[in-house]
């Protein structure tokens, strides 16, 4: 047609006196034959590529986007663009970044894929080659939760506790540096945060007996350039600065060998206006109160939001959630950074839903509390007085009596798993949990003392299967849940929940279409109306933790996603998650409108149980067995053997591995699979009495399977 258009031009315009003379060609119903065709005009973007190069999105972490082209109207239309299976299939729990058309993302044991962002296609990867015998330095799988961009260069945090930065074009390695004493129990999980020049980046490890402290290296060559310790050291070895100092004196005993805690695990956040970085600090070592600190005491930092100057690591101000912390109540969580309209004043402030159970609005200038109400089912505290800052404790608050049941558990209302905020609608999004637990005061000696086995929290082992709620009646049938709500942060209320679903789930992520989106129930990555909490699409995806991210390349939104099931709840909630027989699917997943393509199929176990040995022991060495199986294996190998699928079944062990057991577990054979020897915890007679028990379930359980032949003997 251009070209009929073309002859109809030339002679309208008499181009020339001979083409004027010739016979004006007459328009056909088909096109000429041509030999190449024409290419089209090329489309016009709707969208500018939009890139993901920040954790949280923007520098408040508020995990927003001005992309709207998918909106309320047409999500229903999404489909999956393409999937890339990872290489490991443990816990995944990061946020890709999107840089210029690629994404980078980590799966289990801080590997780091790029990935092209238009097609899935691999890139680069790069493995750390952590040694596998870091797990158990860890508490809550090898989990990593993602890069940091900047100058060039990605940075990532290493599960044994390296720093590493890595060309962005070619994945090759910059700098590596040890953040960390490797013969100590720390790890690092969270992902690295820019300030300026400066990368920051925290570490875990409380539950087994550290000092926390959060550092600051060098963009440019890895050198450290601060560290800031959360906790107070032996005071006579005097102390870092004038803010431990004055922490010490919240503090009793000889908290220092305990270690302390207050690891820096998860949330940091930089603040350019104010030029203010905020640390989330997390729990005590150990968790319970008494011991550590037998003569009471607030603890600082436990449990604090800690606002320090960028260049040197200088404490500028401090709010705590939880004085004197007893139950894994960290502030670790997402923090937020926005601008409101608070009784009629416009405030800068910061926003956080940590574990306790109440959602804090401050002033991010100077800490001042503005407000704080329960979003969660909380029976610790009565409520926040607003003149002293402090909860107000009820009195079964610190009943330790493995009866009276602690809301919110160690689990905590909510997880790392981050909020979005939408300025538009003014909610902010959170993924919370209700998940009970009982504690009891430990009743051995050995249990009263640092240092004696590689979870020592202070009390005699909470097992996972969550106990009965008195009064949660009108709340729900079930015991364990998790929900999705949109909470308004100056009136301090639910504007809307979403109907809840099993315990545990992902991020959240909210855009200009109107949308927010999260990773819910039953393995669906699920999109609400933002104002009202319709819900408007699910897309299945599987084994969902992880946060969704959005950007625009080619004039096409994309949603995407990191996929693998593992983490703290497939181990502490074993015997839920046992359940729920989730398989692991390591994997990102990109979606788009009209996307068509179609997943990979899940793995499918076809394995048999092998008929276990008889038992030998008797009752009082089974019982023996079971006691020391919860002690010291019950955490990764689940409460009564039923674990989340991460780490082994010991039920199914086979008869070799019965035969080399106490090389497995007193020589350490298994090391480079992470499965580290317990000589220092157990003895022989220890390990024996825990296979027999591990036996005894193993029969139990191949009798619910094979009744037939129970029968038959």
């Amino acid at each position: 047609m251009r070209i009929i258009l073309g002859f109809a031009i030339a002679a309208l315009l008499g181009c020339s006196k001979e083409t004027s003379q010739e016979p004006v060609p007459v328009a056909s119903t088909s096109p000429p034959a041509i030999e190449t065709p024409i290419a089209p005009p090329p489309a016009v973007s709707r969208l500018p590529d939009t890139n993901w190069a920040l954790h949280g999105n923007d520098t408040g972490e508020q995990r927003y986007s001005g992309l709207d082209q998918i909106s309320r109207d047409n999500v229903d239309e999404l489909g999956l663009a393409w999937s890339f299976d990872l290489y490991t299939r443990r816990g995944v729990e990061a946020t890709p970044l999107v840089i210029d058309g690629v994404i980078y993302v980590t799966g289990s044991w801080s590997m780091v894929y790029a990935l092209d962002a238009r097609t899935g296609e691999l890139k680069w990867l790069f493995d750390p080659q952590v040694d596998r015998a870091f797990l158990a330095k860890g508490c809550c799988d090898a989990v990593n939760r993602g890069v940091a961009y900047a100058q060039g260069k990605i940075i990532v945090g290493t599960y044994d506790g390296r720093l590493v930065a890595l060309n962005a074009d070619d994945g090759e390695v910059v700098w590596d540096v040890q953040t960390t004493d490797r013969d100590k129990p720390y790890t690092i999980t969270g992902a690295p945060r820019i300030a300026k020049d400066k990368v920051i980046i925290g570490n875990g490890g409380a539950e087994l007996g550290v000092r926390g402290y959060v550092s600051a290296y060098s963009i440019v060559s890895g050198e450290m350039i601060w560290r800031f310790y959360t906790v107070p050291g032996n005071p006579a070895d005097g102390f870092e600065n004038a803010a431990m100092e004055a922490a010490a004196k919240t503090w009793t005993g000889q908290w220092w060998e305990w270690g302390g805690g207050g690891t820096v695990w998860d949330s940091t956040v930089y603040d350019p206006e104010l030029d203010l970085l905020y640390v989330g600090v997390g729990n005590g070592s150990p968790w319970n109160a008494s011991l550590r600190s037998p003569g009471g005491g607030d603890n600082l930092y436990l449990s604090s939001i800690v606002a320090l100057r960028p260049d040197t690591g200088e404490y500028v101000w401090h709010y705590q959630t939880t004085p004197g912390e007893t139950w894994d109540y960290t502030a670790t969580q997402h923090m937020m950074l926005a601008d409101l309209e608070i009784d009629g004043k416009p405030r800068k402030v910061l926003m956080q839903a940590p574990k306790n159970g109440f959602f804090y609005v401050l002033d991010r200038a100077t800490g001042e509390l503005l407000s704080a109400e329960k979003f969660g089912v909380v029976n610790w505290a009565s409520h926040i007085d607003m003149a002293t800052g402090r909860p107000v404790e009820t009195p079964q608050a610190r009943v330790f009596d493995g009866k009276n049941v602690s809301l919110p558990s160690n689990a905590g209302a909510h997880n790392w798993p981050p909020m979005a905020f939408n300025p538009d609608a003014g909610l902010v999004y959170i993924p919370t949990l209700l998940f009970p637990v009982t504690f009891l005061e430990p009743t051995q000696d050995k249990d009263m003392k640092p240092g004696q086995g590689k979870w020592n929290v202070g009390f005699d082992r909470m097992g996972g299967s969550p106990p009965k709620i008195p009064n949660l009646g009108d709340i729900l049938d079930t015991q364990f849940f998790s929900q999705f709500i949109a909470w308004d942060p100056i009136r301090q209320e639910a504007r809307w929940k979403a109907p809840p679903g099993r315990a545990g789930m992902g991020g959240a992520l909210s855009t200009a279409g109107g949308l927010v989106f999260t990773a819910a129930r039953d393995d669906q990555l699920l999109a609400y109306d933002a104002a009202t909490g319709e819900e408007l699409w699910s897309g299945y995806t599987g084994n969902l933790a992880a946060a969704p991210v959005t950007y625009a390349l080619d004039g096409e939104q994309f949603i995407a996603i990191a996929q693998g099931f593992g983490g703290g709840f497939a181990a502490e909630g074993g015997p839920v998650a046992h359940d729920w027989q989730v398989q692991n699917m390591s994997r990102v997943m990109v979606f788009k409108l009209g996307g068509t393509a179609e997943p990979p199929p899940p793995r499918v176990d076809t394995r048999e149980m092998p008929q276990p040995a008889a038992v030998t022991a008797d009752a009082a060495e089974l019982a023996h067995g079971e006691v020391v199986y919860h002690r010291h294996c019950g955490y990764c190998h689940g409460d009564g053997l039923r674990t989340g699928g991460v780490t082994p079944d010991l039920r199914w062990s086979s008869a070799q591995v019965h035969e080399i057991w106490q090389d497995i577990v007193l020589g350490g054979v298994l090391e480079a699979r992470g499965m580290v020897s317990f000589s220092d915890y157990l003895n022989a007679d220890d390990a024996e009495a825990i296979r027999q028990y591990v036996l005894a379930e193993a029969n139990r359980l191949y009798g619910e399977k094979h009744p037939e032949q129970v029968e038959m003997q």
